[in-house]
């Protein structure tokens, strides 16, 4: 499928002190594995262009932009945030949401569309929280009601934390479905109503969880979404320092390929966002992202280059 395109910019590195939980190298270390492996090709990755501030208004405050962009952050403010305020972090929160905008109207062409960064679901109108400064997917919604481009939506939230600032953004607009499958102990610890939030219990193994997720996809596509936003998340992972489930690497892959093939089976275009991952061994929140981009791969590439073989010998 040559038409697939991941949106990844080395700018979606901020300088945040090397000791952060935040492994804000992990963007650069999955592109830099999918390269290496060829599961990605150089021409499928697209670096965006930052998203312009009237997009960004579109979901987040006039004054919280301005004195994001300006520096002029509160104290308690940037506690809240819990990353430190730089022109980096700035200009990497702009093109990590400008990665999602692309990938969505990408999506839509295409069937499937990701970018290597995004799924920042804790941002509020007028705040960021739980590192993340602006809301990609509820922008990138925004864009494309603004644009005409499509008009019902689906998120699907499989990060180990509520999408708690997604549910608030869209708790008015019937036009947007959200879903959110989360560890019920977690971050947040005051949680907002999403359309469905599903709660698990601390150490949800692989089997729970899959059984769970499984049940709710004929549920939630009954919202006949024009497109799907997917935040997988690395961090129900069984040595994620932030987790408290007890997902295998196996079983988030499978979780990964359920949520790609049900949407696929539905004839759905879906975006694929990273969100969070804070495993001890960062190799394995790496690991986690990169088996996002392989499903994408197995189930919208290698099965139609298949298909496409066979028309060719059965023709021959």
């Amino acid at each position: 499928m040559n038409d697939y395109k991941v949106f990844y910019s080395p700018y979606y590195y901020a300088d945040i002190g090397e000791n952060h939980v935040f492994p804000i190298r992990k963007f650069e270390l999955v592109r830099d594995r999918l390269l290496g492996e060829k599961t990605l090709a150089n021409d499928e990755i697209v670096e965006p262009e930052p998203a312009a501030v009237e997009d960004i208004s579109l979901v987040h405050t006039e004054d919280y932009v301005a004195r994001l962009r300006g520096g002029d952050l509160t104290r308690q403010e940037i506690r809240k945030l819990g990353l430190p305020w730089s022109e980096s972090l700035v200009r990497r929160s702009f093109l990590a949401t400008a990665g999602t905008i692309n990938a969505a109207k990408s999506a839509l062409e295409t069937g499937v569309s990701s970018n290597l960064a995004g799924g920042t679901h804790h941002a509020f109108p007028d705040r960021g929280e739980g590192f993340c400064v602006l809301n990609d997917v509820a922008i990138a919604i925004r864009v494309l009601q603004k644009e005409r481009l499509a008009e019902r939506f689906l998120i699907v939230d499989c990060d180990v934390h509520q999408g708690n600032g997604t549910a608030f953004i869209f708790q008015a607009d019937e036009t947007v479905f959200t879903f959110s499958m989360h560890g019920e102990k977690n971050y947040p610890l005051f949680k907002e109503n999403s359309t469905l939030d599903l709660e698990l219990p601390d150490k949800t193994g692989d089997k729970e969880f899959l059984e769970t997720l499984s049940e709710a996809l004929p549920r939630i596509f009954m919202h006949d979404p024009d497109i799907v936003f997917y935040l997988g998340g690395a961090d129900p992972y069984e040595n994620d320092k932030l987790g408290r489930l007890n997902l295998t690497i196996n079983g988030l892959r499978a979780r990964d390929e359920m949520v790609l093939n049900f949407a696929k089976s539905k004839n759905v275009p879906i975006v694929t966002t990273l969100s969070g991952g804070y495993a001890a061994d960062i190799n394995d929140t790496v690991e986690i992202h990169c088996n996002t981009i392989r499903a994408v791969k197995k189930i919208f590439y290698q099965a139609e280059k298949a298909f496409a073989n066979n028309e060719t010998t059965v023709s021959g």
